[in-house]
């Protein structure tokens, strides 16, 4: 049995915020946003080092954020074309796609050491690359402001 996920037309994805599933009960819900920032299949993968720092400082925005306390998860997908945020309560792609702006704001604005990237805190803490992350944040960001991607394409 497929799972959602790989039912969305991933020949036809662009980078946006699209709201994936919604799971829970009524008011104990957990909306899982994808949060896509590369065309998948037609532009190569988010490089590691930068997947790995835009991790770190998307999940450290987030969680010292003013819904830090909605805060379930920030992480790569696998494929490399993004990260999944998970937060509590029933929420919508814009709502989600507000949020994912501050972030990359903070990213884009971020200067000195990536909080976590040490050898006591992180698993593959040399493994970082700001300047990167923050190339594919803007790139990001300006297709996000410019498209408004938030519905998957039918």
């Amino acid at each position: 049995m497929k799972i959602k996920s790989f039912e969305v037309d991933h020949t036809r994805l662009r980078p946006g915020v699209y709201l994936s599933r919604t799971d829970g009960e009524e008011g104990n819900e957990i909306s899982t946003f994808d949060v896509r920032l590369t065309i998948p299949n037609r532009e190569p993968p988010v490089d590691m080092p930068a997947l790995h720092t835009i991790e770190h400082l998307g999940a450290t925005y987030l969680r010292n954020s003013d819904i830090k306390d909605d805060v379930v998860y920030f992480g790569p997908m696998g494929c490399r074309t993004g990260c999944y945020m998970l937060l509590r309560g029933k929420r919508t792609a814009e709502e989600a796609a507000r949020i994912t702006e501050e972030m990359c704001d903070f990213i884009l604005g971020f200067g000195g050491d990536i909080p976590g990237a040490t050898e006591k805190e992180c698993g593959n803490w040399r493994e970082h690359n700001l300047k990167e992350a923050k190339y594919y944040i803007s790139r990001f960001l300006r297709l996000l402001k410019t498209e408004r991607n938030l519905k998957y394409p039918d």
